[in-house]
């Protein structure tokens, strides 16, 4: 399972100059919600929360049980 917070394409050259304390943006507002992949397909959305010391995902939309196993590739 993935919680995928944003995506960014950046050329080979850049990410070799990458270092500790590099930002790299992500495209999306702090405040959006997060996507639920399985297999890199989406199945469901949430916002990230706290737990602990820990970070968790809070579900607010998640796909059928048919759309579940489909991702995880046994259909």
């Amino acid at each position: 399972m993935i919680v995928q917070i944003g995506r960014s394409r950046l050329p080979m050259q850049n990410v070799l100059t990458l270092g500790p304390g590099a930002i790299v943006e992500l495209g999306r507002k702090s405040g959006d919600e997060l996507d639920l992949l399985v297999n890199n397909k989406a199945i469901g959305k949430g916002s990230a929360v706290k737990v602990g010391e820990n970070f968790g995902i809070r579900i607010s939309a998640i796909g059928t049980p048919q759309q579940r196993i489909k991702a995880m590739g046994e259909a």
